[in-house]
Order: structure tokens, then C-alpha cells, then sequence
């Protein structure tokens, strides 16, 4: 995920800044060539310090720091405010917060003319592979399910990235098969349907970070496809990319598979 190196340093701000991803990002900046982090801005964590700034409660904090990017990973409620405020400020965003509706991302489209955003449910380059092979997968298979891994503290379910590898691999075929089930003895046991009936199912566990199934079927034969992020690092190359790139993507772009 190699990017060519700028001459010019890129401002970037971290909304987020106290979360574990965040201080992540935070890390990650810090470390990156060509990136100069310039301003932290996190509600429930504002007088701390992180690599020497003062992590601050307003967002009016990054445009005090001329950011120019501007990285949330926070929850979708947040985003909401954050993201228009961006657009208005003409500051592109990079985003690893999921849970938006088709209704917020018409209008973070509408909101972003005069600098640009990135959104995508996962910035691991094998979490992206992961979801561009269960697509081309997809029309082989009539049978599929996800079985979508994540740490206790994850509020939302399922995961974005389950729910846009779902998306895609609906798009990819229309010769689904319906689920036999006819009764469950525990509600719920089959898991959420998502398009095409694909069935997602959300499992929140201590000890795990982010993992991914996708197990497709057919005649005498299954296929499993899986990703496991292990440490919040994985997703890092990714956002550091996006960092660097996303100023010369027109508006919205979703997901870093045009990135790489």
C-alpha cells in the first residue's frame, strides 16, 4: 500500500482522539512520512495530551490548526455533526465510522463539492481482498452466510464491513437459494438477513479485535473465506493512505479499493 512521497507536509487532524482506534491513528500519523498530526479533538477526553497537543472538545479546534485532513473514527451519531462541518470548512475527511444510512451518505454526497471525503468500512488491505473475493465468488455459489467477529466494546451491529461485503456480493448474483429454516427454536439463531437473504450473523467477544467469514456453498463443496485483524494496526497502512491521497478524489469516494 505504498504511496509516492510528497514534498509537502499534509495538516491532519484526529476526531476520536482518546478512542483506541484513534489514538491508533494518532500513532500512525505521527509515524508517517509527509503527515504532520496538528490538532486532536475528542468530547469525553478534552485537557489530555496526546504527542504533545491538548486534546480539545470543539471541532473548531482543527480549522484553528489548519488542518487539511481531517480522520474520524468515531460513531455514527458524531459523524453526522463532524462530517457536514468539515465540508463546510473545506477540510477532506477520512472516515472508519460505520452505521450510516443510504440517507446520511446522499448527504455527505451533496456536502462534499468543495473538498472531498473517503468512507470505508474497513482500511485493512485484507479485509478489502476479503470482500472483493467473496464478490467474484458469489456467482459460483448459491448459498452464503457472514459470520462477523468483534471486540465487546462495539456498540453497532453488524459490522460495516460485513454489511457492505453482503452488498456486494448480492450485487454479484441473483440466483440466491431461500432459506429452508421453518422454525427457530431460539429467536434470532439464524442471524440477521441482509440483501439477497444473505444471512449475517454478529458475535461480541473479549479478547478479539475484527475477523470476518464468508462461507459460501454448493453442491458437495463449501468455501470459506476469512480475514482476522489482530491489532488495531492492521487497519493503518490504510488510513495513512487515504491521508495521502484522498485530496485528489473528487467528493466521496467509498471504500480504499480505488486506492490501491
Amino acid at each position: 500500500m505504498a504511496s509516492k512521497k510528497s514534498t509537502d507536509v499534509i495538516r491532519v487532524g484526529v476526531v476520536g482522539a482518546c478512542g483506541r482506534m484513534g489514538a491508533t491513528v494518532c500513532d500512525a500519523i505521527v509515524a508517517a512520512d509527509g503527515l504532520e498530526l496538528v490538532a486532536v479533538v475528542d468530547t469525553e477526553g478534552a485537557g489530555r495530551s496526546i504527542h504533545g497537543l491538548t486534546v480539545a472538545q470543539e471541532l473548531k479546534a482543527l480549522a484553528d490548526a489548519h488542518a487539511q485532513v481531517v480522520v474520524d473514527f468515531t460513531v455514527a451519531s458524531a459523524a453526522r455533526v463532524t462530517l457536514p462541518w468539515l465540508a463546510l470548512h473545506g477540510m477532506h475527511a477520512v472516515v472508519g465510522t460505520t452505521g450510516f444510512s443510504e440517507d446520511d451518505i446522499a448527504s455527505f454526497r451533496k456536502a462534499f463539492s468543495g473538498s472531498n471525503c473517503l468512507i470505508a468500512a474497513n482500511f485493512a488491505i485484507g479485509a478489502v481482498l476479503m470482500m472483493k473475493f467473496a464478490e467474484q465468488a458469489a456467482p459460483f455459489f448459491e448459498t452464503a452466510e457472514i459470520i462477523e467477529f468483534h471486540h465487546n466494546d462495539k456498540s453497532d451491529a453488524p459490522s460495516g464491513t460485513a454489511a457492505a461485503t453482503a452488498q456486494r456480493m448480492a450485487a454479484a448474483s441473483d440466483t440466491w437459494a431461500t432459506d429452508p429454516t421453518k422454525h427457530e427454536v431460539i429467536v434470532g439463531v439464524r442471524g440477521g438477513q441482509g440483501p439477497a437473504g444473505i444471512r449475517v450473523h454478529s458475535v461480541r467477544m473479549v479478547g478479539m479485535t475484527a475477523s470476518q467469514e464468508v462461507i459460501l456453498g454448493t453442491s458437495g463443496q463449501t468455501l470459506v473465506i476469512r480475514h482476522d485483524s489482530n491489532d488495531r494496526v492492521s487497519f493503518m497502512p490504510g488510513v495513512v493512505l487515504a491521508c495521502r491521497e484522498v485530496s485528489g478524489r473528487a467528493g466521496l469516494t467509498m471504500g480504499i479499493d480505488s486506492l490501491l
